[in-house]
């Protein structure tokens, strides 16, 4: 979603989403896929990140830890940044989805080109674990 503000010099200005950042990349790939169907699998090499466009994607980690997206979400960065390059968990789409996937250089090309890219994943984890606290459904 664009959040029309206004500038200093009352001009309106918007905000870039994590999705429409990766949209405007010309080698974000588009692909729907329909409840059920893996859009990676733990262990599997993690070679690009995820946005959601439309629908539920679920990610389930080894000790059955489960984290639902949502549409304007981006998911496996941590992944391709942090990881030993595999997926930690089975990504399952809970309904029917349409993805953006975008290779690890380019989404590593693209932070460092749009650093505010970072503050806002920081932002959607840190509105994940408020949510998740006030659910009382925290996983440690």
């Amino acid at each position: 979603m664009i959040t029309p503000s206004k500038s200093a010099s009352g001009s309106a200005s918007h905000t870039t989403t994590p999705i429409e950042l990766l949209l405007a990349q010309v080698d974000c790939e588009t692909f729907t896929l329909p409840t059920g169907a893996h859009v990676f699998s733990r262990g599997t090499s993690a070679t690009a990140i995820y946005g959601l466009k439309r629908g539920i994607v679920e990610l389930e980690s080894p000790d059955a830890a489960r984290i639902c997206y949502r549409p304007g979400e981006l998911f496996s960065f941590q992944d391709i940044v942090w990881r030993q390059g595999q997926h930690r968990s089975d990504a399952l789409a809970r309904t029917p989805v349409e993805i953006l996937k975008l290779d690890r250089l380019r989404f590593l090309n693209l932070l460092h080109n749009h650093p505010t890219l970072a503050i806002l994943l920081i932002g959607q984890q840190h509105d994940r674990l408020r949510e998740q606290r006030a659910s009382g459904t925290c996983v440690y």
